[in-house]
């Protein structure tokens, strides 16, 4: 689709399941389940959209999914589904890994960072994007090579380690910085702490990539935030204030998890914000 001078390609890196209670966790399973029906393991299906932006400059991948450099017994877990995934859904859309210029990682999650890298033909672990920029948030790295009891099951160190190791590394350390005209990062703790969303502009048009502040249209209600989340009650003030302005400034907010709509503004009804859902093929 056209945002102003830009194109929205909607890349995706297939999907994964994780347990329905985890994804929303203080909210009754009896309520999520009607949105989300899990399936005999309690996983819900949730999808990888890896959103592709073309500039006049650059070629923007954001996030990079969950890659394939798993072993079975991981992809039996979490119920992954390669039916078309990163670099196919590229070709699709007649780009290559080495047509991207910039790689920005929201956060290093196994989900978000996975197709970060790639073996080579001897085997080797190497960025998948050999001409591209990765923007990583340098907090965010830091905590992913050194992470606690808490938070180690959330990295994979061959994710993002090959990459920490090149030239091609950009480190951001401010809150918001735009690294080309109309991409600007933006710094939105609760998930992680240094997780970081990606605001897109063009011609006075706006779109949001929520990443895991708001993975599904489903976790749109203040209430329903993820167990994963480092600091709930920050993804919560995050939330609101992120909420209100897209529905004041009338932005397009891209899911990254959702299995049912990619994007779509928001509305009010009896006033709660519900998603007014933009197709795109």
């Amino acid at each position: 689709m056209k945002l102003g001078k830009f194109e929205i390609y909607p890349v995706t890196d297939g999907c994964f399941h994780l347990d329905g209670g985890t994804v929303f966790g203080i909210v009754p399973r009896v309520l999520w389940e009607k949105i989300y029906p899990p399936d005999e393991k309690n996983r819900i299906q949730l999808s990888l959209h890896c959103p592709l932006i073309i500039t006049k400059k650059y070629n923007i991948l954001i996030d990079t999914g969950i890659g394939a450099k798993h072993e079975e017994k991981f992809c039996q877990i979490y119920g992954v589904s390669k039916k078309n995934n990163l670099f196919e859904s590229l070709s699709r859309f007649n780009y290559q890994p080495k047509n991207i210029d910039i790689v920005i990682n929201t956060h290093l999650h196994f989900d978000h960072a996975g197709g970060n890298t790639i073996f080579n033909e001897n085997g080797e672990i190497v960025p998948a994007f050999p001409k591209a920029t990765y923007f990583i948030q340098e907090g965010e790295l830091e905590v992913a090579l050194h992470p606690n009891e808490r938070t180690k099951g959330g990295y994979i160190t061959e994710d993002f380690l090959p990459v920490s190791n090149t030239k091609s590394l950009c480190l951001i350390k401010e809150e918001t910085i735009e690294i080309e005209k109309g991409i600007t990062l933006i710094r939105i703790s609760g998930h992680t702490r240094y997780h970081q969303c990606v605001k897109i502009e063009s011609e006075g048009q706006i779109a949001f990539f929520l990443a895991d502040l708001i993975p599904t249209t489903a976790h749109i209600p203040y209430p329903y935030i993820t167990g994963y989340d480092l600091t709930p009650l920050e993804t919560l003030e995050n939330k609101k204030k992120i909420l209100k302005q897209a529905f004041e400034e009338n932005w397009l907010l891209i899911f990254q998890h959702d299995p049912k709509i990619k994007m779509g503004y928001l509305k009010k009804l009896n006033e709660r914000f519900e998603i007014d859902e933009v197709k795109i093929y």
